[in-house]
């Protein structure tokens, strides 16, 4: 129950994220081929040099835009990138059973784990140095209590016990995962991970680096977050709007050329009817974060925008911003909550 709980906020988080607005980008209205994407529940399209495939990827809608002369090599490169993102998802997914992380959560140790594992949690350890404990992987604990006591039929509508809240945060903690490339272990039972702050990034970062080893130059990747390949083939920026809400209007439109951004709301998924308790749950204190409407983040990497906006989105702004000044080409913009 938990993990497919955690799924459906995962996707209406995702949903949410970034809404790509194309001003001047003619988006192409004819038919996939179906012969190349049988298998994918995608659409992809070819028309004035732009190839553009629509589809999932880690549970959330995806889409790839590619400048490029050549139609089949376009498409043989989104075949490619699109089945990458799959291997990828069989390794950090949380509501896949055969996943590594659900292995992980199951059994407390993994032997052998995937390279790509081990590099994001590298990735993971240095997020949460760097945000002081408020990017947290092993926050999962926290969301199956929240879940469960939600579940509950005549719940408390004030949110799980401080006892109960107090028992699952002995269960968070990075320095309680330890891993190198041999093994990834837990440090003792009950500790869990999710990586959905933190591995749509990495794999959007995955297609961008293989566009790139293709010679690509223009392109726009969505695999869970939003990372610009140099600019449009006119030369403009790519322009993307940010948005609270899926069902909302961009409240900000933003230029991006080789960047990358995410966002992060406690709009997009509640525990409760009320929408007191978001899915973004602070590791630190165990409560729900309520304090932004909207924090985004503008990166070099798709992952560091990713882990930030999951990170900033528990944090003072002064604290924000002491970050985001000591790190070039790092920016957050976000709306306070009313």
């Amino acid at each position: 129950m938990d993990e497919r709980l955690h799924r459906r906020g995962m996707t209406r988080r995702r949903a949410i994220t970034v809404i790509a607005a194309f001003a001047g980008l003619p988006l192409p209205a004819v038919a996939a081929r179906p012969d190349l994407f049988a298998n994918t529940g995608a659409a992809v399209t070819f028309t004035d040099g732009i190839v553009t495939w629509h589809g999932q990827a880690l549970g959330a809608p995806a889409q790839l835009i590619l400048h490029h002369e050549d139609e089949d090599t376009a498409r043989r490169l989104v075949g490619r990138i699109v089945a990458e993102a799959a291997r990828l998802e069989a390794i950090f997914s949380l509501y896949r059973d055969a996943s590594a992380l659900s292995e992980l959560n199951r059994t407390g140790v993994l032997a052998a784990p995937p390279g790509e594992l081990v590099a994001l949690l590298r990735q993971c350890r240095d997020f949460h140095a760097v945000s002081g404990g408020a990017f947290d992987p092993t926050v999962q604990p926290l969301w199956r209590l929240y879940s469960r006591h939600f579940a509950m039929t005549r719940s408390d509508p004030g949110g799980p016990s401080a006892t109960a809240l107090a028992a699952a945060r002995t269960l968070v903690g990075f320095e309680m995962v330890r891993f190198n490339r041999d093994r990834v272990a837990f440090a003792r039972p009950g500790v869990a991970m999710t990586l959905n702050g933190i591995a749509q990034g990495f794999v959007t970062d995955r297609a961008v680096d293989m566009m790139k080893q293709a010679g690509m130059t223009s392109s726009l990747v969505d695999m869970g977050e939003i990372r610009a390949v140099g600019s449009r083939a006119d030369g403009a920026p790519w322009r993307v709007g940010l948005a609270r809400t899926g069902d909302t209007a961009p409240d900000k439109i933003i230029e991006l050329t080789e960047a990358a951004v995410a966002t992060s709301s406690a709009a997009g998924f509640h525990f409760d009817t009320s929408g007191r308790f978001s899915h973004l749950l602070d590791p630190r204190s165990g409560a729900a974060a309520a304090r932004y409407a909207r924090m985004s983040v503008i990166a070099p990497d798709a992952t560091t925008a990713d882990a930030l906006s999951t990170a900033f989105s528990l944090m003072e702004p002064d604290a924000v911003r002491a970050i985001t000044a000591t790190r070039p080409g790092i920016a957050a913009d976000f709306v306070l909550s009313s």
